[in-house]
């Protein structure tokens, strides 16, 4: 491989993602939709919600309102240099919730119940709300739900099915902060950070139906052979409510979604094409693959990886200069003690794959900026990466993809994006020398 032409087209991949990052500005969408919106006839407007994105949306929800917001509070994962004047942003733990997002969503469900019918209650929800926004039913203490979220994240269980245990736990997840709110108007804002963007599942569907149930929640648990390794008081929870001695949350039919409007402001959909059409501009031809991918990391990288190989070879399904795009959220087994992320290990998983392939670079990378629990949001490779440091699958096998990168380079940091509409995966194979 020519050192030059990978060094090129490891720049356009880098170009391309803040294409993307661009389009998913959560600002500018949150602004677009409450400039449409009357507000001369409420009361009182109280701006509440969670998620990585929530600065951002905050501060829009100030420029546009200003002093018409009686009160404020979101969670946030990153607290901003700025305060906010009208709305607190306050910092929580995340991806395990901790007491400071306790504590904070307790607040946020004062102020929902707080609300009356002349009032509006805007709710902002992005990605990592799930974890921002925790409210354990009791007995189940903050712990117990800490414990439940590790396990859960470790097994390999998706977004939806780790959020349809969590709307089981808590008094706010899963329709129930509207069941708050009502009879006030809620209006809920969201950055879609889930495959499909169903408002009931972003951010465990504070303000949405839940279609799912307890029986669904201890289905989970049974197909990752989990039940007996979760709490005592949590697997006592779910099986009581399967049993009904639980109050289910709220379904469709609920009265307290009278006055309730979900909207998706942003997506991974709107992103990737904001990427593709920069990587038209470079010069590639692009194709968009999906913006649904979900399963094992490793086994989607090594279809990436497929496809460079097949257009690097045969010129299928498309001619190089190629770029083909894809986004969604894959998952890690974890079978090692390592450090990474679902990103770093699509990309060291490809980077195997792809050794030797002339001119082929793979980027992926989390739109929020922080892949799994480092300071990367994810990483980029090319088909020489393996002969810079051997040892590859060795790293692979201990889920080490974070040192792997860091020793080699290749790592993505790019700080807090203030955003999250999930991951965008790059292949990109130039024309041959």
């Amino acid at each position: 491989m020519s050192r030059s032409s990978a060094a090129v087209l490891r720049r356009h991949a880098l170009a391309i993602f803040r294409a993307a990052l661009k389009a998913a500005d959560p600002g500018a969408a949150v602004r677009r939709h409450l400039e449409r919106l009357d507000v001369s006839r409420y009361r009182n407007i109280y701006v509440v919600g969670a998620g990585k994105a929530g600065a951002s949306m905050a501060l829009a929800a100030e420029r546009v309102l200003g002093r018409r917001i009686t009160a404020g509070w979101l969670n946030v994962k990153d607290r901003p240099e700025s305060p906010l004047r009208r709305i607190e942003l306050h910092q929580s733990g995340h991806p395990v919730p901790d007491a400071r997002g306790m504590a904070g969503a307790r607040r946020i469900a004062g102020i929902a119940a707080a609300a009356g019918r002349d009032d509006l209650v805007i709710c902002l929800i992005s990605g990592g709300a799930s974890a921002l926004l925790t409210l354990p039913a009791p007995p189940i203490t903050l712990e117990e739900k800490q414990a439940v979220t590790k396990i859960l994240l470790a097994c390999g269980a998706n977004i939806h099915q780790i959020n349809t245990v969590r709307k089981h736990i808590s008094l706010i997840k899963g329709g129930q902060l509207a069941r708050l709110a009502a009879p006030a108007r809620v209006e809920a804002l969201l950055l879609s950070d889930v495959i499909g963007g169903e408002p009931g599942v972003i951010g465990s569907g504070p303000a949405a139906p839940d279609a799912s149930t307890f029986a669904d929640a201890l289905q989970v648990l049974d197909e990752y052979k989990v039940r007996a390794r979760v709490p005592a008081a949590v697997r006592r929870r779910l099986e009581q409510g399967a049993r009904g001695e639980v109050p289910e949350t709220p379904k469709p039919s609920d009265p307290a979604f009278r006055r309730v409007r979900n909207t998706i402001v942003g997506s991974n959909r709107i992103a990737l094409e904001a990427a593709a059409r920069r990587a038209r501009e470079l010069g590639f031809r692009t194709l968009l693959l999906s913006s649904e991918i979900q399963g094992e990391t490793r086994e989607i990288a090594r279809m990436h990886a497929a496809i460079a190989r097949e257009i690097s070879r045969f010129g299928r399904p498309i001619r190089p200069p190629a770029c083909v795009i894809s986004g969604g959220e894959t998952t890690v087994t974890l079978k090692g003690d390592g450090l990474g992320g679902r990103n770093q290990e699509f990309v060291l998983a490809a980077a195997v794959e792809i050794a030797g392939s002339p001119d082929t670079v793979v980027f992926s990378a989390g739109t929020d900026g922080s892949d799994g629990p480092t300071d990367a949001a994810g990483a980029v490779a090319d088909g020489a990466t393996l002969t810079r440091k051997p040892g590859a699958r060795e790293y692979l096998a201990r889920n080490d993809s974070y040192h792997y990168f860091q020793e080699v380079g290749g790592l993505v940091k790019t700080g807090p994006t203030h955003t999250n509409v999930m991951d965008l995966h790059l292949v990109l194979v130039g024309s041959q020398q």
